[in-house]
């Protein structure tokens, strides 16, 4: 019988063995509302810092991340960002509303300033994001420019309203009429049988906007054993379509992270939250759902060294948004900005962008 072959790394092609944690704690970057943001330290002391931005908004880090860079070169910083992971509060809990609070892209920008203050890191530093990680990792570069020694991006994530669409809109609005119905483009057309859970969450009549749906139930009062199921469910359901999405050959049983609860409900709550505002992009608001800051600012970062890593096969951030980003620095004047094109979907741990990320971080030229 043929064992399956999954599109995830085993741990052994990791580049590194796992570096003995240097530095950890909880920062307090706001006091009222008060938010302590979870960091880890690894690598070299006096290494070149490198801040690795996590995904969602929403996700979390973990100290194996820190495999993919060479401890004697790097000083390797991970953090959680506001209200996931271990930072505190957490949009886990019952009520979601102090973890919420202040939570928008300026205030995880500032967090990263006072973070690079706390550690001591005065010059400039590699950012390393993917998904979510690279949009707040090019928004950090655009409003700190002169902190980025290079941009290593993954999965590229503009969070303009087609992005949006094209991964939680779909055919939706006419999916109880017709399931069938291919007429607009989504990862739907890829997933149908993940996608059904998705979209049965919401009732037929609120699904022309599955975003806003969605964020309807989880502003209700979790306070009631049914609303606090009702938001459980469908942050499951929201969490659950991403995770099963997010590889290009997927090991099913692989889905117990986002189909766990606590997990769900921070993922689910804080990128609907975001979503509905365009990401906190330059704006804020459903009025801003149609923003495209990034593009609009690529001015600002097209003299920062930029690596794009972007599988092919990416449903949940297509390929497209890569394009586009990097024809607008292209447009923009950059000179030193690479698109590598990998045979792999979303995640990055999907062999042939993890190999690719490893590659880049190995062979950066030394700032």
């Amino acid at each position: 019988m043929n064992t399956p072959t999954y599109s995830k790394i085993a741990d052994h092609e990791w580049p590194f063995p796992q570096p003995p944690l240097a530095q950890n704690g909880w920062l307090t970057v706001s006091d009222s509302p008060r938010h302590e943001m979870y960091f880890e330290v690894y690598g070299a002391p006096d290494g070149e810092p490198v801040f690795f931005v996590h995904g969602g908004p929403g996700g979390a880090t973990s100290p194996m991340l820190a495999r993919l860079f060479d401890p004697e070169r790097y000083r390797i910083v991970l953090f959680d960002q506001r209200g996931c992971g271990h930072s505190r509060p957490s949009a886990s809990d019952d009520d979601a509303r102090p973890a919420l609070a202040d939570n928008t892209t300026p205030h995880l920008i500032a967090d990263m300033v006072l973070l690079r203050r706390h550690l001591g890191i005065t010059g400039k530093m590699h950012v390393f994001g993917g998904s979510w990680g690279s949009t707040l990792s090019l928004a950090y570069a655009i409003a700190h420019p002169d902190t980025v020694a290079s941009l290593i991006l993954r999965g590229i994530f503009l969070c303009r309203q087609k992005d949006l669409d094209y991964f939680y809109q779909g055919n939706a609005a006419h999916y109880a009429r017709d399931p069938g119905d291919t007429s607009l483009p989504g990862a739907y057309l890829c997933y149908p049988d993940v996608w059904k859970a998705y979209v049965e969450q919401i009732p037929p009549d609120k699904r022309g906007d599955m975003v806003k749906a969605y964020a309807e139930i989880f502003a209700t009062d979790p306070s009631t054993p049914t609303a606090a199921a009702e938001q459980t469910a469908a942050a499951v359901a929201w969490s659950v379509w991403e995770g099963a999405t997010s590889f290009l050959s997927q090991d099913t049983s692989d889905l117990s992270k986002f189909a766990d609860p606590d997990f769900a409900k921070a993922f689910a709550r804080i990128e609907n939250h975001y979503f509905m505002n365009g990401a906190f992009l330059g704006g804020s608001g459903e009025q801003n759902r149609g923003q495209d800051f990034i593009l609009e600012n690529a001015a600002r970062i097209a003299h920062v060294p930029t690596w794009v890593v972007h599988g092919r096969y990416d449903q949940v951030c297509p390929l497209f948004q890569a394009e586009d980003l990097v024809r607008a620095l292209q447009g923009a004047g950059a000179t030193n900005v690479s698109l590598t094109r990998t045979a792999a979907g979303h995640s990055m741990l999907e062999r042939d962008t993890h190999g690719e990320l490893a590659r880049i971080m190995r062979e950066m030229p030394r700032s």
